[in-house]
Formats: C-alpha cells, sequence, structure tokens
C-alpha cells in the first residue's frame, strides 16, 4: 500500500522551500511554472507544481490567489526510523537551520531518541531512532 505524500500550497515560496528540503534530505527536483501549464490565476514564474523525490518525497506548489496557503496545527510527519541515527541527526540539524527545535533529540526511558523540529516552511516533523540494546 502506498503511503500518504504530503503536498504543501505554499505563499510564494515553493520553489525555495522544495530547494532547501532537497538541500536537507537529497533528491531529484522536478519544477513546472504556471506559464509551463498554461495557468494564468498567478504569477507565470509562480511553481504550479514540484516534487522532490528522494529518501523523502515530497510536492509543493504556489498557492494560487484564491487558495489557502500552508498552515498546520497539531500535525507533524514522522520520520522514525527511516534512515540511520546519523542520517537522522543530520536531517534534525539542517530542518532545524531557520526553524525552531520543539523538542531536542533526547533519549527516552525506553532507550528510542526522539526530538521535534519546525523547519522554516512551518511544518514540524517528529525524528527519532531505536538504540540498539
Amino acid at each position: 500500500m502506498a503511503a500518504p505524500t504530503p503536498y504543501l500550497l505554499l505563499p510564494g515560496s515553493a520553489r525555495s522551500t522544495l530547494e532547501f528540503y532537497r538541500g536537507v534530505f537529497g533528491g531529484d527536483l522536478d519544477i513546472h511554472s504556471f506559464a509551463e501549464f498554461g495557468r494564468s490565476d498567478g504569477p507565470p514564474e509562480a511553481v504550479a507544481h514540484g516534487i522532490l523525490k528522494g529518501p523523502v518525497t515530497l510536492y509543493a506548489a504556489d498557492a494560487a490567489e484564491w487558495e489557502q496557503p500552508f498552515s498546520a496545527g497539531g500535525l507533524f510527519f514522522a520520520l522514525l526510523g527511516v534512515a540511520s541515527s546519523e542520517i537522522l541527526r543530520q536531517w534534525f540539524d539542517a530542518l532545524a537551520d531557520g526553524g525552531t527545535v520543539v523538542d531536542p533529540l533526547t533519549t527516552r526511558p525506553w532507550n528510542a531518541v526522539d526530538g521535534q523540529v519546525r523547519d522554516r516552511a512551518g511544518l514540524t516533523w517528529l525524528i527519532g531512532w531505536e538504540n540498539s540494546a
């Protein structure tokens, strides 16, 4: 079964946000403008559809004039055990650049490490891994 993939509508920052995430996670970026898609409900250079394909896959576009841009409360994206602890630490630190550490990476009583970070685009990430016994 395929997992849901986040698709963010951003307030004119889709290109820079996708480039930021490519810098964090790596992967390949494919971006198409409103002009390329023949859209007239925003600036021609705005992102109509962008996708980052890699260890973390994300979609993003610039919100059209009539669309509500992304905002979230009570939601985070979980990256639990999806890579080595070293890579997960790197992602946590990179996401914190220009963002906010909500809960630092901490060893929990059940011997797992996790923490939360809200990145510069407003997404909150729960990142963690299980320690070896």
